[in-house]
């Protein structure tokens, strides 16, 4: 049976924790990456999954019919969490309710739920990202790998440390 179309408000977005690591190296991102592949045969779903330690890009998969346009939105989506430092399903949610929220990032950047800041020792250190599937799938997906990721190796924070 498929899995449903999640459904994020604003609030719930808001609550998430902050995905705080003990580390960001490239073995890191490996495994990071390999725990979003799990992720995406177990639930069947079609993404390509990127993961960058700072702005390199350390790790990618292309799943299923996914390809370099799925690429493309994964840079876009990264752009914007670099620039805001939060998630960018979370960034789309203000933007809804505030237009003037994002409004600055430039062309390049998306606001499509699906990629996720990682945090070390509160310093902005790389993303995790998806793209396939409509965004809110992309987001939830991506949440469940950081996870199982923290669930294996450590370590985050609580709702609302960053803005």
């Amino acid at each position: 049976m498929p899995r449903p179309e999640p459904e994020y408000t604003l609030a719930s977005l808001e609550a998430e924790p902050t995905a705080d690591f003990a580390s960001l190296t490239r073995d890191d991102a490996v495994r990071l990456g390999e725990t979003g592949i799990a992720v995406i045969r177990e639930w069947g779903r079609d993404l390509a999954i990127e993961v960058r330690v700072g702005a390199e890009l350390a790790f990618r998969a292309q799943l299923g019919t996914t390809g370099e346009e799925n690429a493309a939105a994964i840079s876009g989506k990264v752009a914007a969490v670099t620039a805001l430092g939060v998630s960018s399903l979370l960034a789309r949610r203000r933007h809804e309710a505030d237009p003037a929220y994002g409004a600055d990032l430039g062309d390049d950047a998306r606001l499509w739920g699906g990629c996720i800041p990682i945090f070390v020792d509160g310093a902005l250190a790389g993303t995790v990202a998806t793209s396939g599937e409509p965004d809110v799938v992309d987001h939830e997906a991506t949440a469940e790998t950081v996870r199982r990721y923290l669930a294996l190796h450590g370590r985050s924070s609580t709702p609302g440390e960053r803005a």
